[in-house]
């Protein structure tokens, strides 16, 4: 089963999910600001992604960190304890299939590849 975890009102996450629908593939939507992330899926995702692939520094949360706060971010420790803090500080989407990470944000022509 496909998962793809963000927040409905994001842009990105609207396209994701078009996407989907347009190419009828079934998905489950998780709203990590809503329901939540587990620190044990965070740590899973960041040593099987990277930290800093997560770490979305384009999102309107990662501005209203204080600049101190910012450059503090330099490990998978503090980046887990800020996402956890500010879920949004996310990159979206995260895409999993049957546990796996596939795809962090929106790339149509990895998606096709990974999916179709």
């Amino acid at each position: 089963m496909i998962t793809i975890y963000g927040i409905p009102n994001c842009n990105t996450i609207k396209k994701t999910r078009t996407w989907f629908e347009q190419h009828h593939i079934p998905y489950n939507f998780h709203d990590y600001r809503k329901e939540g992330i587990s620190k044990k899926q965070l740590n899973n995702w960041c040593r099987e992604k990277g930290w800093e692939k997560l770490l979305n520094k384009q999102s309107t949360s990662w501005r209203k960190l204080d600049p101190e706060t910012q450059a503090g971010i330099t490990s998978a420790a503090k980046a887990i304890a800020i996402f956890l803090e500010h879920p949004t500080l996310i990159k979206r989407p995260v895409i999993e299939q049957d546990g796996n990470i596939v795809q962090v944000g929106f790339d149509e022509e990895m998606m096709e590849k990974m999916l179709l």
